[in-house]
């Protein structure tokens, strides 16, 4: 156990500046099974990885057993407070929440009141999600999160009910990528919305050894645009390759004779897709985000290189989820 006494939990299992490092880093932490553990066996990792920051590893912990509490802690608690999030904003609950609701959004997509139904639903979840996995060093009244709600959801109806009755005369399959178009709109709205704090005041930035060093506007809306880029991502494959599966099947007798399963066949399959692009798109940019001071605000720039001249020429901040 002596070689346990300077074991860094912290540290990156995978190489963190590299996609495949990510890319494994994010198939760890958002590993769906780990929404089935209860809170206390959540906040046994906690306990376990907090101790070994404190350099008090407990006798007859193994590497493999501070490696598994390392996973539970990055997939269930939040990287600034350290608090529990709740669950289903967790990213572990991607694939379980988004391929049912992005199945049944791809399946009842022919009438309003159906595509009115499911857009609430998805975009209700998402202002979940991006609330859940914001960065919580810019805290945001109840208010503006009831405006970026009720905006992005306005966002999402618009475009769906638009699309649908605009589509009523084109080709079936454009019809069945409505809900796509929609869900990226709306993301392009939720997400900005509800992060306007960071927008508006900045975001928090360090050197790369953690010391704070001000709040950044720029860096947030770098921030921002890459997780609303993540997102659209992470819908896309599933939201544009199965509607032209489901197309080319429906063609088929069997498939004619089986309607009340095109459901629940269509989750599954967007639950194949998520299980793969959650992880992807989360790994497309790298979770600590950097920015050249160069780039800064005139007035945080010039506080930094009066404080720190040319040893600081990057900053650092979690873009979040």
């Amino acid at each position: 156990m002596e070689a346990l006494k300077g074991f860094d939990i912290d540290a990156p299992h995978w190489d963190q500046s590299t996609f495949m490092g990510r890319l494994k880093h994010f198939f760890n932490i958002t590993d769906c099974r780990t929404v089935l553990l209860p809170d206390s066996r959540l906040d046994e990792a906690k306990a376990l990885v907090e101790s070994c920051r404190a350099g008090s590893v407990p006798p007859g912990t193994t590497v493999e057993q501070l490696h598994y509490a390392k996973k539970l802690y990055d997939s269930a608690f939040h990287p600034d407070t350290g608090d529990r999030m709740n669950l289903i904003g967790r990213m572990s609950f991607q694939v379980p929440g988004g391929m049912a609701i992005t199945g049944f959004m791809l399946q009842f997509y022919r009438t309003v009141p159906a595509v009115v139904f499911w857009q609430w639903v998805n975009q209700s979840f998402n202002a979940l999600v991006n609330y859940t996995n914001r960065n919580a060093a810019s805290p945001i009244t109840p208010k503006q999160i009831g405006v970026a709600y009720v905006t992005a959801t306005s966002t999402a109806l618009a475009t769906a009910v638009g699309l649908n009755l605009y589509t009523k005369k084109a080709p079936p399959l454009v019809a069945r990528w409505v809900p796509f178009a929609a869900v990226a709109a709306a993301n392009c709205v939720n997400i900005p919305m509800m992060r306007q704090q960071e927008i508006l005041n900045g975001i928090a930035v360090t050197d790369e050894d953690g010391n704070k060093l001000g709040h950044s506007r720029k860096a947030a809306v770098k921030g921002i645009t890459q997780v609303v880029i993540s997102r659209v991502t992470m819908a896309a494959p599933g939201m544009i390759i199965l509607p032209i599966i489901m197309q080319r099947l429906e063609k088929y007798r069997f498939m004619q004779k089986i309607t009340f399963l095109h459901g629940p066949l269509q989750v599954m399959m967007v639950g194949v897709f998520l299980i793969f692009m959650v992880p992807a798109a989360c790994s497309l940019f790298p979770q600590s985000c950097s920015m050249a001071v160069s780039k800064l605000e005139p007035e945080l720039r010039e506080s930094i290189i009066s404080q720190y001249g040319d040893r600081v020429s990057y900053v650092y901040f979690n873009k979040g989820l």
